[in-house]
């Protein structure tokens, strides 16, 4: 944006000066107001024009902020955008490695896995590019910018790596570039700070920072984190606001709706030191399918090929196990479990060690120290089973086990492992129950490949072990976790997933509109359960169509009265009294969140086998 000028009376417009009364601008007559007041107190108004007169003001409010409708009598000469170029999918990932950058042991990590996975992608690439056959496409400038990596967050990944710290995210920030490049989009990359300011320096005006950009945003979507969101914030000022639609937050474990919304989460205690970004949920992209609230993003296991399968099936050991768990800590109070385990198999583990032995492996465990990725894949070939001890909770290693042909054999939690019982998920905004350390395993997998036990019952697991040493699996590796599953996925989120400057939630024609079922889901039951209780998923987009009196009707709940409040349980009715409630504020539509008191209304949809984050007509 160039600086506007300062408007004159003589133009004849002073009668078109006033601030107008627009219910599709509610905030315009006090911005206007605080703008008389205030305009000297950050030069950067001066820079854009203002010069105290009201035309200023509205031309400044309309044409530079957001907050006032366009003046029918200025020049509104739309800016022209060039088309898009169209995308070639990317097979050979070379340039990326580059892109990528060196000097910190993460961004090494990263980039040997997505030189180990190439053959892969490319494979995987050339089947998604059948698939969509001439579908229309745009090639997208996008930034990625990974905040956990940058020095000013402390960056305690990069020192780990080489000692056993967790390496799930970067196991998906890998994937994720890789994804992103091989569907042929323009990328930057970016771990620094310093590097991203001179990415949006050109367009920060002068002044105190209460201005937006002078020059629009060079990037059409960007992926990040919860620390590059607050990065961003801080140097975009005003233009965050503008710009937040095309930011996807990578969240490991997701951010629910009443935890997100600013206002409601000060108001009714789901205040934490995450969440409140007033983003649309869909936004939070995260590992696993926790809530469909947030998008699905994921990652991808190695796929073994026909001739690789058949040498495990004539390899595997019966009676051989691997330890989850890298850190001795994991390890710590676990004696009774693996005295049990070593009655029947031979123990390995793979924790980190410099100089001597963790005391808190026991002798009778064979560790072979950190391994390197191929060596960990070699040693899960050999196995029968691999064997979590309640902790890393949800990480990749479980999914790399199965693939590889190994049974999962995980603890039960009871009760449920959550935000208000367990120091792990304090602060995460999600008020989601863990009734097992991997829940997607237990529930998308589950049996011959997945047992989930009782370690508190010493019977059951001992007779866990004995069935498991008599049960043959094969490899098996859920489709939304190949490379060409979450190549599919991405794809669609990119060409569908657009939302509004206000980040509202209004329905769209993606997920089409066809695909929804409406369920009533009983006292005390979230949206998330009743949609599944019926082989469905909840879809939030469809919340829209749910909320009115209209839907109460149609699926035959007579109200005696209806009322629309901020609510996250809402729409939905309360008995006895035949009380029904409207959603006041679209941002509140969540799947997640259930009371005894209330019966949700929820919206439900089918999916593609093996691609839950997508309906049978998404694609």
């Amino acid at each position: 944006l160039s600086k506007l000028g300062s408007p004159t009376v003589s133009e004849g417009r002073q009668d078109q000066c006033e601030a107008p009364s627009d219910p599709q601008f509610p905030d315009c007559p006090g911005k206007v107001e605080w703008m008389r007041a205030r305009w000297t107190s950050d030069p950067c108004y001066a820079f854009f024009g203002v010069d105290g007169t009201e035309c200023s003001f509205l031309i400044y409010l309309s044409e530079v902020e957001w907050f006032c409708p366009p003046l029918p009598w200025r020049n509104q000469t739309a800016a022209q955008t060039a088309p898009k170029a169209l995308p070639k999918v990317q097979s050979n990932l070379s340039h990326l490695l580059d892109l990528v950058g060196s000097g910190k042991e993460s961004l090494i990590f990263m980039k040997k896995r997505i030189k180990r996975l190439t053959a892969q992608w490319a494979l995987a690439a050339q089947r998604l590019e059948r698939k969509l056959g001439g579908t229309r496409r745009d090639t997208e400038k996008i930034l990625i910018h990974i905040g956990f990596l940058t020095e000013e967050t402390g960056d305690v990944f990069s020192p780990r790596v080489l000692k056993g710290g967790p390496l799930g995210e970067m196991v998906q920030w890998a994937d994720i570039l890789a994804v992103l490049y091989v569907l042929g989009h323009g990328l930057r990359i970016t771990v620094s700070l310093k590097e991203l300011q001179s990415l949006l320096q050109p367009g920060v005006p002068p002044g105190r920072g209460n201005c937006p950009l002078t020059v629009p945003l060079p990037f059409d979507l960007i992926y990040t984190d919860y620390h590059g969101l607050q990065q961003m914030k801080q140097h975009m000022g005003l233009s965050f606001r503008k710009y937040r639609c095309r930011i996807r937050v990578i969240d490991t474990f997701g951010t629910e709706p009443a935890y997100n919304h600013e206002e409601y989460a000060t108001l009714h205690g789901y205040r934490t030191n995450w969440g409140y970004w007033n983003l649309n949920p869909k936004q939070f992209m995260t590992m696993f399918p926790h809530t469909p609230d947030n998008s699905f993003m994921g990652f991808v296991s190695e796929e073994l090929n026909e001739t690789e399968k058949q040498l495990i099936r004539g390899s595997k050991a019966s009676n051989m196990a691997v330890v989850y768990g890298k850190e001795p800590g994991i390890w710590k109070g676990k004696e009774k479990f693996l005295s049990i385990l070593n009655k029947y198999m031979e123990i390995h583990g793979t924790v980190y060690y410099e100089s001597q032995r963790p005391p808190e492996v026991p002798a009778f465990v064979k560790n072979h120290g950190l391994l390197p990725q191929p060596e960990f894949q070699q040693l899960l070939r050999k196995a029968k089973l691999f064997i979590g001890f309640g902790f890393p909770y949800e990480g990749p290693a479980p999914l790399e086990a199965i693939a590889n042909g190994c049974i999962f054999l995980q603890s039960r939690f009871s009760p449920p492992h959550s935000s208000l019982n367990h120091e792990f998920f304090r602060g995460k905004p999600t008020s989601r129950e863990v009734f097992s350390q991997h829940p997607y395993a237990e529930n998308f997998i589950g049996k011959p490949h997945v047992w989930t036990v009782d370690y508190n019952n010493s019977e059951e697991f001992e007779a866990a072990i004995k069935t498991i040493m008599r049960t043959q699996v094969d490899p098996y590796l859920p489709y939304e976790y190949t490379c060409e599953g979450m190549l599919e996925r991405i794809h669609a989120y990119i060409q569908h997933q657009e939302w509004a400057r206000n980040a509202s939630v209004a329905p769209g024609a993606w997920p089409p509109g066809y695909s929804l079922q409406a369920w009533l889901a009983e006292a005390g039951r979230a949206c998330t359960d009743a949609c599944l209780d019926h082989g469905l998923v909840c879809e939030p987009s469809f919340f829209p169509f749910l909320n009115s009196q209209d839907a109460f009707r149609k699926l035959r709940v007579p109200c005696d009265s209806t009322e629309s409040e901020m609510n996250h349980l809402y729409p939905a009715f309360a008995q006895p009294g035949q009380e029904c409630y409207l959603q006041k504020d679209p941002l509140l539509f969540s799947c997640a969140g259930a009371s005894t008191k209330y019966r949700r209304l929820c919206p439900c949809r089918d999916f593609r086998k093996g691609q839950v984050a997508l309906c049978q007509a998404c694609l």
